[in-house]
Parts: structure tokens; sequence; C-alpha cells
């Protein structure tokens, strides 16, 4: 709804990663001046494609080089698809697994860390590691 992008835009928020496969939230983004990376993924329990963290990890990251910016990322019930996202982009900040798992849990206490999302996340991580190093 364009009074949520509005709310989103008034908080700060530079940069969305919408995780959500049931709609792009790029055109409620525009009028606000906030970029926004489309990276639909369904929430059905099988393993995901690195390409997926790729994306959203590459995004977060050149939009955190500029210490203003700020990057929301987020689903449809914040509960799998945006943790797991956020998982990702923590583990490639350099943040252990269990710790960034807590750092998410600490503000979204519903998330749930399906075992099948945490192995993606973590085969994301060792081919990036991989390609960083």
């Amino acid at each position: 709804m364009p009074e949520k992008m509005a709310r989103v835009a008034e908080a700060g928020i530079t940069h969305v990663i919408d995780m959500q496969i049931e709609f792009d939230d790029s055109p409620l983004a525009e009028p606000f001046g906030v970029s926004v990376l489309w990276n639909p993924v369904d929430d059905d329990f099988q393993p995901k494609p690195p390409e997926v963290f790729r994306r959203g990890v590459e995004f977060a990251l050149s939009a955190l080089r500029d210490p203003s910016n700020r990057v929301f990322i987020h689903c449809a019930a914040g509960v799998h698809r945006a943790p797991m996202m956020a998982l990702a982009v923590l583990r490639a900040m350099g943040h252990e697994l269990e710790v960034a798992k807590e750092m998410i849990q600490s503000k979204r206490y519903v998330v749930d860390f399906a075992d099948v999302y945490v192995r993606s996340v973590e085969d994301f991580m060792r081919e990036y590691e991989k390609v960083e190093s």
C-alpha cells in the first residue's frame, strides 16, 4: 500500500529487499526514491539456489557502503523468507551463524529458521567465501 511505503521512507529506509513472490514493491517505492530489489522466492520449504542470496547480499552490501543508507528486508509474514535473506546478509558481513540468528531473533521473535533455509544460506556462504577470498 502506498501509505505503508510512505512510512518506510519516513523511517529513513533507502533500500528494500522484497522477498515475497506475491507482490513487487518497486512501483510503490518509486515516488519515494526508495530502491527496491524484488527477489521473489516461494516459501515452499525447498532448498534455495545461491543466486537468490547473491542478488540480495550484493544489493544490501552495495547499499550499506554509504553509512546513511538503511536496508529493509521483508516478505509477506516476516517468518521465513526475509529472515533467511537477513541471515545471508549478516553472514556475508562476517557474523557467525548463531550470532546472526540471535541478532535477527532478538528483533523479530516470530522468526522460524527452517533447517532447509539455514542450510541454503550456509551452502551459499561456502560459495561466497570462496569467491570473496
